[in-house]
């Protein structure tokens, strides 16, 4: 689910080396290297709405304004950081790289720092698509027009979706915080919607969530809502969309909760256990998506759940190749969501990390 982030990014993102150490970081960009052996460095772009890919390679997240990492294969790494020069030193618990430097000189920085690596060496660009086009452009012209520089993005997308021991730990983590918080949202469901999402949110961010994201129903899960106003009354069944990220890392979660037979949510309920039973290594998401609509043939699919197979991790939503077979490693969100114009709708998913026998479940909502 794509959701509006927040103007200004708030929740803890210091660098944890017992967590995530060094070595982890050095893995990735050895991996990176390898898939790209004629780059001799990496420009890596990232912002408030977009980083996975700053982060997954320098831990770093830009509260505010953006971040460009400098990353040599011979080791070098920069990192030029949005704010100005007061910033710096706020920014230094963030990110393993020690040397930091203000962004707004980043063109002239970008193209001091290519003049380091091995002659003829060429430039991988990575987050380019989110970058703004004056700043692309003003990066590539002072690198000048000889230099090649390759989209990169595509390689460290691949690299992302296999997850390493320490971020699946990551990862169930916050799919633990995300049970916490949908069960207090099914406790207190019936003081009212802006009550109940609330006290979920407020469970998530005692137990060190750094992002909460919550959208909810008040007509029946045919659309969803922003909490930007008061809604006192409850409504049954209530349709809500929960994604917090921990440590980096995102779980999310749709989920139905009703007090009396629904026939959507038995639909959409039996549709997502049908494809639990499926995941494996080497299952493609076309097949699984295929499981899903077979399973509830007396409804149509829902628009927001689709697609109905998307990766997740340090991205709130990466999308997979539909039959491109799924791998050990990858962390899915399935979501089975169902749409009738007299019966009403449903949306329900699980969050689920490929394994070597089939998958282990981190969080479901059947």
């Amino acid at each position: 689910m794509r959701t509006m982030h927040p103007t200004l990014l708030i929740g803890p993102a210091d660098w944890d080396d017992q967590q995530m150490p060094l070595e982890e970081f050095k893995a990735r960009l050895d991996a990176l290297w390898r898939d790209d052996w004629q780059a001799g460095g990496a420009i890596v772009y990232g912002d408030a709405a977009d980083h996975a890919a700053l982060a997954y390679l320098t831990n770093f997240t830009p509260k505010l304004e953006p971040g460009i990492a400098l990353l040599s294969r011979n080791g070098d790494a920069r990192l030029l950081v949005g704010g100005g020069i007061n910033m710096i030193p706020a920014a230094k618990p963030l990110t393993w790289v020690g040397n930091l430097l203000p962004l707004r000189s980043a063109a002239k920085t970008a193209a001091e720092w290519y003049t380091t690596l091995p002659g003829g060496s060429g430039l991988m660009l990575i987050g380019g698509d989110a970058m703004p086009y004056a700043m692309h452009n003003e990066i590539v012209a002072a690198l000048g027009p000889d230099v090649g520089v390759d989209d990169g993005t595509p390689i460290v997308r691949t690299l992302m979706r296999h997850k390493s021991p320490r971020e699946l730990a990551a990862i169930q983590e916050a799919s633990l915080i995300l049970g916490e918080a949908i069960a207090a949202l099914q406790q207190a469901k019936d003081q009212g919607v802006s009550a109940a999402v609330l006290a979920a949110e407020h469970v998530a961010w005692h137990r060190g969530a750094q992002d909460v994201r919550s959208l909810f129903s008040l007509d029946g899960g045919r659309t969803l809502l922003p909490f930007d106003v008061p809604v006192s009354q409850a409504v049954d069944p209530l349709q809500v969309y929960l994604a917090v990220r921990h440590s980096g890392y995102w779980a999310e979660g749709f989920a139905m909760l009703s007090g009396r037979p629904h026939g959507p949510l038995i639909a959409a309920e039996a549709a997502l256990q049908a494809v639990l039973a499926q995941v494996a290594p080497g299952v493609t998401p076309a097949a699984l998506n295929e499981t899903i609509a077979t399973a509830m043939p007396a409804f149509g699919p829902h628009p927001v759940t689709a697609p109905s197979v998307i990766g997740i991790g340090l991205a709130l939503q990466q999308d997979v190749a539909f039959d491109e077979p799924l791998g050990v490693g990858e962390v899915l969100s399935l979501r089975a969501g169902v749409s009738d114009p007299q019966q009403g709708s449903a949306m329900v998913s699980a969050m689920v990390a490929i394994t070597e026998s089939g998958c282990d479940v981190f969080w479901s909502a059947a």
